[in-house]
């Protein structure tokens, strides 16, 4: 999904659950237990996506910061210019309420979050 959001020139982000061990993320962009990174190639330095986390270095709010997200911590993916994308989820409730949840989520390099959400056309797949 990044490699393809990234070829169409489309800026991915992925909703991550900070309360799963072993995230690492800066604590003040933390907002009801979850936040929303860009992780387009301008924004996420030494990018690595692997089947056990996502890892890459990234500045907030002009201070680097090494990111390790495991696997099971990332929520969804999604184009920030569409607010298409997909919903991973261990369970049909939490998958539901994603939306209402990440809408609120907050990145500093994401100011436009609120209305890109509103028009999402994001679906649960089973």
């Amino acid at each position: 999904m990044h490699e393809w959001m990234a070829d169409n020139n489309n800026t991915p982000h992925i909703v991550v659950d900070t309360s799963i061990a072993g995230v690492s993320v800066p604590s003040e962009h933390i907002k009801d237990g979850k936040i929303i990174l860009n992780i387009s190639e301008t924004a996420a330095h030494n990018l690595k996506l692997s089947n056990s986390a996502v890892s890459f270095r990234a500045r907030f709010g002009g201070v680097p910061y090494d990111v390790w997200v495991p696997m099971p911590a990332v929520l969804g993916i999604y184009a920030r210019e569409t607010g298409q994308g997909m919903i991973f989820s261990h369970d049909t409730d939490g998958a539901e309420n994603l939306d209402e949840e990440s809408a609120s989520a907050q990145d500093p390099s994401t100011d436009d979050i609120e209305s890109t959400r509103a028009r999402s056309h994001l679906r649960v797949i089973k």
